[in-house]
């Protein structure tokens, strides 16, 4: 298979009154999607967009948004998938960026920045389809989250994409079977969303339960009365389900959801250990998790590729992608091929004249890495294929990855370094923080210092600075401990739960530390 909408095809070919998509009351055979997906198509073309153009899709997830991305991929057209929280401004940004000929969305409005507007897949009636492409050109131009600035378009071919799945689904058990139901409530317009929730389930022939939101209580009934058998996830979904339990007083309804199925996964930032575990123990469930980027289509590692399900731990690199694990001795600008390599990985190699627990910068190399950020390719990967991803992590003794920070985030306190994972860590475990945010600081005396933004428990009796650096000083080296703390009542997150360290500063929550 060449092109992300060929699969479409094949599975239609394959079974084309098999259940493909279901949204609601909306139903869909493969035949049936198959054939507006033609429509679609036909009908980019009949309004002159040609092979290589790119048309932006804001749609909530649902039956539309599969039509309009699939028939513009099928018309050899570059789909430009937007977030639907963008503001007017943010998708301004992105339609100028990217060249957008068409902005498709759910609802009628003016033209944004010249681009016109479709309310809606278009559908060609019975016009004939275009031979749009040969699979060989950019399928996405999939807009980064921004946070150390404004967004980034990754350049994702169709072969990129089709590789990730291809490695995904080389697993042991595959994360997704043709008999399988899988919940898609990730959005869609996110590449995690996109190719490890839908594109698995298009290219297995699988029937994708599509969520235009997400109901922690719905999705549980949802779940049991449906029996998903397959729950691509992100650590809020997790926390979510187990906070409706803990609301009920009851493990009764989180167990059904569970019941059926075979493959709960989890991906876009860290699942913390004690979701992992009360997910265990509590829906008797195994969450694999994994580790991925936009720019790698996105799956990098999973424990389900080791057959090691641990907490805190994204496993091993899937089967075609190589890790390595350098370190930092060549400063910030250093690519992979600076500095030293600690550990190294080709799936399913051994690694007998390795130290573990050597920390050192995640590199990959794959079929799956994407072309560099729009228009001309920068920052994508070096001569030698290798990407840099920016994530710190080390290996255990059983060769498993551990992610430990962002090699961006590291704060350097008088030359050593703090990972403000580390200390987050062991601020959260304090019984009165509900959870924290470690960046640096400018200071004078040390270069940084270690800078903590805190959201309490509420109660009668707050915890204060003085207690949690008392805290901190236990488990942590002098030069770690938070030099100041900052309380507020919310921290702000990306939409797949991650606490925005950038935001924190843009907000001015943060600060020089003055002695």
């Amino acid at each position: 298979m060449r092109s992300l909408d060929g699969l479409v095809r094949r599975a239609a070919a394959g079974g084309a009154d098999r259940a493909a998509l279901v949204h609601g009351e909306q139903r869909r055979t493969w035949g049936e999607l198959d054939a507006e997906v033609d429509r679609a198509a036909a009908g980019f073309a009949a309004r002159g967009l040609a092979p290589g153009e790119r048309v932006a899709v804001r749609l909530p997830n649902g039956v539309d948004w599969v039509v309009a991305v699939f028939g513009a991929l099928r018309a050899g057209l570059v789909v430009v998938p937007v977030n639907t929280a963008y503001t007017d401004d943010e998708l301004e940004y992105v339609l100028a960026d990217s060249g957008a000929a068409l902005l498709v969305t759910d609802a009628e409005r003016a033209p944004l920045g010249g681009v016109p507007v479709l309310v809606g897949p278009p559908d060609g009636g019975d016009a004939l389809v275009p031979a749009g492409h040969d699979g060989t050109g950019l399928a996405l131009l999939a807009y980064t989250s921004g946070t150390t600035g404004r967004p980034r378009g990754a350049m994702l071919t169709h072969a990129a994409l089709l590789a990730n799945q291809r490695q995904c689904l080389q697993m042991s058990p595959p994360p997704v079977r043709a008999d399988d139901l899988v919940l898609v409530v990730l959005p869609l317009f996110h590449v995690y969303g996109f190719n490890s929730g839908l594109g698995l389930s298009i290219a297995t022939g699988a029937c994708a339960l599509l969520l235009d939101g997400f109901d922690p209580a719905g999705s549980l009934q949802l779940m049991a009365e449906a029996g998903v058998t397959t729950v691509p996830g992100a650590p809020p979904m997790y926390q979510a389900w187990l906070a409706v339990a803990d609301a009920a007083g009851s493990d009764v309804a989180l167990r059904r959801a569970f019941a059926a199925v075979r493959m709960a996964s989890c991906g876009a930032a860290p699942l913390p250990a004690e979701v992992w575990t009360a997910m265990r123990d509590r829906a008797a469930v195994t969450v694999w998790e994994g580790y991925g980027l936009t720019e790698a289509a996105p799956v990098v590692a999973s424990t389900l590729a080791g057959g090691r399900a641990k907490p805190a731990c994204i496993g091993a690199a899937l089967p075609g992608v190589e890790v390595v694990l350098r370190d930092t001795a060549g400063g910030p600008a250093a690519g992979p091929d600076h500095g030293t390599r600690v550990r190294e990985d080709v799936f399913g190699d051994p690694f007998p004249d390795e130290e573990p627990d050597q920390a050192g910068e995640i590199c990959v190399r794959g079929p799956n890495v994407f072309a560099g950020y729009w228009p001309d390719g920068a920052d994508g990967p070096d001569d030698a294929g290798w990407l840099a991803t920016g994530d710190i992590a080390y290996r255990d003794a059983e060769g498993d990855l551990h992610l430990v920070d962002r090699r961006g985030d590291l704060v350097l306190v008088s030359g050593f370094n703090v990972y403000p994972g580390e200390v987050e860590r062991v601020l959260d475990a304090h019984p009165g923080v509900a959870e924290s945010a470690v960046i640096g600081v400018p200071d004078a005396r040390t270069g940084e210092a270690v800078h903590a933004v805190v959201v309490r428990v509420p109660g009668p009796d707050p915890v204060s600075e003085a207690d949690l650096l008392a805290h901190a000083a236990v488990s942590l080296a002098r030069f770690k401990v938070p030099r100041s703390v900052l309380f507020v009542p919310t921290l702000p997150h990306s939409l797949t739960g991650k606490v925005s360290r950038a935001r924190l500063r843009e907000l001015g929550l943060v600060g020089a530390v003055d002695d």
